[in-house]
């Protein structure tokens, strides 16, 4: 019988084509470049006032992934499809999303500029928040997980890079949506 493989999700992989053509949402975030996700990903996006860590939808709890600072009003929270219904992630945020259908040709890579390698976004309390949840995940063996080999830090937008890419002479970030949802998962414990 053949051994059973894990499926391995990247965000490139579900940027679906039609006809050369990619449907991607750009979603702002504050000290860091936009990030640029496929549409086809997005589940629901919902008001939310009120900071959250997890956020209830349709009776599961979701793990929060913030792109503002803590000081910084939020307004939505965005619901995204994960590698499992487990691992659905939510991205909090503030102000207008762009959707736009581009050409392949239209989407160019870069590399992270400097202004954006090593710059904290967040807040030390969210620190913390981490480093709590972070000791309580120590104890787990996750060593066959390659996506949480590699430490995650909100404030180094590195840590969850996936692909930096120029669409019309503007910077966007492509995130390891595997990476942060099995990151937020495994150190919540929960699933």
């Amino acid at each position: 019988m053949d051994q059973i493989i894990k499926h391995s999700f990247e965000a490139v992989s579900l940027l679906t084509t039609d006809k050369g053509m990619l449907a991607v949402t750009m979603i702002p975030a504050m000290g860091q470049p936009a990030w640029v996700i496929p549409s086809s990903l997005i589940l629901n996006i919902e008001e939310e006032q009120e900071r959250v860590w997890t956020y209830l939808w349709q009776r599961q709890e979701i793990a929060v992934f913030h792109l503002l600072p803590q000081k910084q009003d939020v307004d939505k929270i965005i619901i995204l499809e994960g590698n499992t219904i487990n691992h659905r992630i939510a991205l909090q945020t503030a102000g207008e999303l762009r959707q736009a259908k581009l050409r392949i040709s239209e989407v160019k890579d870069i590399e992270l500029p400097k202004k954006y390698q090593h710059q904290p976004v967040l807040t030390a309390e969210y620190n913390k928040h981490q480093a709590k949840k972070s000791s309580k995940a120590q104890s787990k063996d996750d060593s066959d997980n390659k996506s949480t080999q590699q430490p995650l830090n909100e404030n180094e937008v590195s840590s969850y890079l996936y692909q930096m890419v120029l669409i019309d002479n503007v910077e966007y970030l492509i995130p390891d949506l595997d990476k942060i949802a099995h990151h937020l998962i495994d150190l919540n414990g929960s699933r």
